[in-house]
């Protein structure tokens, strides 16, 4: 019977086995979490222990049953998502952080790359130098905490504190519908009410017309409403479209309010020089946000907040002081890591529990540097811009949005096809199934596309040719009446013994 844990010395056995069985599982040569998910449920499927089992019983499990049940998201030819497997390095660091300093809080290393690593952010997407920034868990909470600091500058200016006393009448928030969906729940979430944001249409590509967020800005102020944030995209999710920032952000400030600008995905982009004078319009933002966790490879769990003032943060969000914490760090003179929590980042957004994922970043950016990331993003985009030419050259291929970033968005098409939709709903679903290139789809205009997004550090032109070779096949098969093997991993290992996962 195992009882508390007492592996203390043991943590680096341990991890060599974790470490080979994850090796093992970054080939991708093992099938598919569902291909017979019977097998890993009937052991991971129990009632609660009463007894343990102890750390090596458990670890069995975890590298011969969980380990090689993952997501297929890691995988380089998954494009679907906008977010990635980690490297090795943002892995890595996020373990020494968990072991090390589980906590946001006290003065040690790891809390003081919590600041370095949001400079270096700030220096290498060519922000606003006064801009401060926040660690939280993703672009959604990263939004919530720019529109947090927003409505507190757009209520004070009208002598209200809304975080103490409320929210008093109508707001408004401008996005396009084009927009993340976390922007209404943002507003949901800090009472201005999913009602409060305004949907600003967008022309052909995806982008933002200004012209008709002037119309609105301007009967809103008729109106008398309090106009809270416009919200811009420098990338959106379906396309990865950047709306014109320089003309949006003039008339925010011309109607005085709040520029957000969410870059969750698209603000890495900026390092490439195709696309770089797309930003320009940046240097406006009140707030922008991007997320490590997706174009730099850190593990999922890392957005930033970058605001000019964040004091504002601090008077939108501070759970005000507690006397076990405070009152226990008020050395002036630090002797001991113990002594001061540190910069309080838990008052300037929603999360106290927290751990430093600044060390994450830094790792990263130590690893690959800025000319390394670079390189990947200018990769990612130039995979997009090839597959759109291969598409633009093959007669039954079709871009229905040429690619801003590195998502492009094409289809399947076939003379006197009463269904194209459904076609490339069918083609899409055959390679999901396959597991090899895994796309999502998107709506573009109207018409359905195969929609891959190039994103993750392992993922490189090799998985561009093998998608567009894939949607051709299968395309092909389909139009003649033949139903593609929908087998999962069929050319992978499938023996159901899984020997490589074993200790």
């Amino acid at each position: 019977m195992a009882t508390e844990p007492a592996e203390c010395g043991k943590l680096a056995e341990y991890l060599e086995v974790l470490g080979n069985a994850l090796d093992r599982f970054l080939t991708f040569q093992h099938p598919d979490a569902m291909h017979e998910p019977a097998r890993w449920r009937a052991v991971l499927e129990r009632r609660l222990p009463i007894s343990g089992i102890g750390i090596d019983a458990v670890m069995e499990e975890m590298t011969r049953y969980l380990v090689p049940n993952g997501s297929a998201i890691p995988n380089p030819g998954s494009t679907a998502f906008i977010t990635t497997g980690a490297t090795t390095i943002g892995a890595l660091a996020t373990l020494a952080g968990a072991v090390a300093s589980p906590q946001r809080l006290t003065l040690n290393a790891f809390n003081f790359l919590e600041e370095q690593s949001l400079e270096w952010l700030a220096e290498l997407f060519r922000l606003p130098p006064a801009m401060k920034g926040l660690y939280s868990s993703g672009g959604s909470v990263a939004n919530l905490a720019a529109l947090g600091a927003a409505r507190q500058q757009a209520f004070e200016a009208r002598g209200i504190d809304p975080a103490r006393q409320g929210v008093p009448g109508p707001a408004r928030l401008y996005a396009s519908n084009a927009s993340h969906h976390s922007i209404r729940r943002a507003a949901a979430v800090l009472g201005l009410g999913r009602e409060a944001v305004v949907t600003i249409a967008t022309d052909t590509q995806g982008r933002m017309i200004p012209a008709a967020l002037e119309r609105q800005l301007q009967e809103d102020r008729v109106r008398g409403l309090v106009p809270v944030a416009v919200v811009a995209n420098a990338g959106t999710t379906t396309t990865g479209a950047i709306d014109p920032l320089h003309t949006i952000g003039t008339l925010a400030h011309r109607y005085d309010t709040w520029f957000h600008v969410d870059g969750a995905y698209g603000l890495p982009g900026i390092l490439d020089p195709t696309v770089r004078h797309l930003y320009a319009g940046l240097e406006l933002a009140d707030s922008v946000i991007v997320d490590p966790h997706k174009w730099l490879g850190a593990p999922v769990g890392i957005g930033a907040t970058f605001v000019r003032d964040r004091a504002l943060l601090q008077r939108a969000f501070t759970q005000e002081a507690a006397d076990y914490l405070e009152q226990s760090c008020t050395q002036e003179t630090a002797l001991h890591s113990m002594d001061s929590l540190g910069i309080p980042y838990s008052d300037f957004g929603v999360e106290l529990s927290a751990p430093p994922r600044g060390a994450v970043v830094w790792a990263l950016l130590r690893e690959i540097g800025a000319d390394g990331l670079r390189a990947r993003i200018c990769r990612h985009n130039a995979m997009a811009r090839q597959v759109a030419e291969w598409a633009n050259a093959h007669p039954n291929l079709e871009v229905l949005q040429w690619p801003t970033l590195s998502i492009c968005c094409f289809r399947y098409v076939v003379v006197g096809c009463p269904d194209l939709d459904a076609l490339n709903t069918r083609i899409h679903r055959a390679l999901v199934r396959h597991g090899r290139n895994i796309p999502s789809t998107a709506q573009v205009n109207g018409q359905l596309a195969i929609r891959p997004c190039f994103i993750g550090a392992r993922t490189g032109p090799d998985q561009a040719q093998a998608l567009v070779d894939e949607v051709l096949a299968l395309g092909a098969q389909l139009t003649q009446g033949a139903e593609p093997d929908t087998d999962t991993n069929t050319d992978t290992n499938n023996s159901g013994s899984m020997p490589y996962f074993t200790r």
